[in-house]
C-alpha cells in the first residue's frame, strides 16, 4: 500500500494527501521535527507547550504550521491530553493556541462540525487517529497510546461521532498516523494483561515475544479495535513511518528522552477552511 503521509518539500509536514485530494477545503496531516524555533533537547519545531519548552519559540512554531497549511492561527485548538479515552466536540475554534491556561481539559479526543476550527493534538510516540465523516462533515482527532489504545478511544470517537453527527460506521473514513512500530516498542505482562481484554483479535498486534518482553503493534492494535466499531478496513489509511526509527524526522520519547528528560512534541492537525 502506497504511504498516506506525504513529505512535502520544503515545508514541515507529512500532508494527509488522498483526503486532501478527495475532499476539497480539508487540511489533514503531521508535523516533523524540523524547520521551527525550538532549540534543543526541543529542536526545532516543537509542538509542545507542556515540555518545558521556550513559549515563545513554540508560539511561533504553532504560527508556522498554521500558515503552512493555509489555516488563520485563531483557529489552533487543542487540549490538556492525560492518556485517557474522554473525546470532546468543539464548537469554536482557539482552545490552548498560546498558552495551557485555557487548554481543554483532561481530553484525548476532539470532534467538529465547524468550518474554520484546526483541531490539533501532540505526539512523541504515541498513535494519532484521524476521523472524517463525509456525509456530515465531522472530523476528529484522537491520541492513543498504550492506555488511550486499551481503553478504546478509537470506538469512543466512533460513538460520539454516530451519537452527535449521525455518522454512520461504515462510511466514516478513518487515518491511522506516524508513532512507535511495532519494529520498537517493547511492553511488558503488565501492559500485556490490558492488550488482551482491549479487542477480540489483539494477537496479530503483538508480533514477537520472550521472557516476559513482548513487541506490540498500537497501530495494528487499533486498526483491529476501528473494525470492532463498525469501520471498514476498506476506508482506513495505515503507515509505515516509525517515530523511532526516523529520529532524523520524528521525536521519539521512548528513543531518546525516557523518564529523565524531554524532547519535543509533533502535532497531529485537522480542519476544514472556511
Amino acid at each position: 500500500m502506497r504511504e498516506p503521509f506525504v513529505l512535502e518539500e520544503g515545508k514541515s509536514i507529512l500532508r494527509l494527501t488522498d483526503w486532501e485530494a478527495d475532499f476539497p477545503g480539508i487540511v489533514a496531516g503531521f508535523t516533523v521535527r524540523l524547520g521551527g524555533e525550538s532549540e534543543e533537547p526541543y529542536g526545532s519545531f516543537n509542538m509542545g507547550l507542556h515540555v518545558g519548552d521556550d513559549p515563545a519559540h513554540v508560539v511561533a512554531n504553532r504560527k508556522k504550521l498554521a500558515e503552512q497549511v493555509g489555516m488563520p492561527f485563531e483557529a489552533w485548538t487543542c487540549a490538556d491530553q492525560v492518556h485517557g479515552n474522554r473525546v470532546c466536540q468543539v464548537t469554536a475554534g482557539g482552545a490552548g493556541k498560546e498558552s495551557l491556561a485555557d487548554v481543554i481539559s483532561a481530553t484525548d479526543g476532539l470532534f467538529t462540525q465547524e468550518k474554520g476550527v484546526l483541531l490539533t493534538s501532540f505526539y512523541a510516540d504515541c498513535v494519532p487517529l484521524y476521523f472524517l465523516d463525509p456525509a456530515s462533515g465531522a472530523i476528529g482527532l484522537a491520541h492513543a497510546g498504550w492506555k488511550g489504545t486499551v481503553g478504546r478511544i478509537a470506538e469512543e470517537m466512533v460513538k460520539s461521532l454516530q451519537a452527535h453527527c449521525q455518522a454512520n460506521p461504515g462510511d466514516i473514513r478513518v487515518a491511522i498516523g506516524p508513532s512507535i512500530g511495532g519494529c520498537c516498542y517493547e511492553v511488558d505482562e503488565r501492559i500485556m494483561t490490558q492488550v488482551r481484554t482491549s479487542a477480540r483479535n489483539w494477537e496479530p498486534a503483538v508480533l514477537a515475544s520472550t521472557e516476559g518482553k513482548y513487541m506490540l503493534d498500537l497501530r495494528r492494535l487499533n486498526t483491529e479495535i476501528l473494525l470492532e466499531a463498525g469501520i471498514s478496513r476498506a476506508n482506513m489509511l495505515v503507515t509505515d513511518w516509525c517515530t523511532s526509527c526516523r529520529t532524523d524526522l520524528f521525536f521519539s520519547h521512548r528513543k531518546e528522552a525516557g523518564p529523565a528528560k524531554m524532547t519535543g512534541r509533533m502535532a497531529s492537525y485537522i480542519g476544514w477552511k472556511e
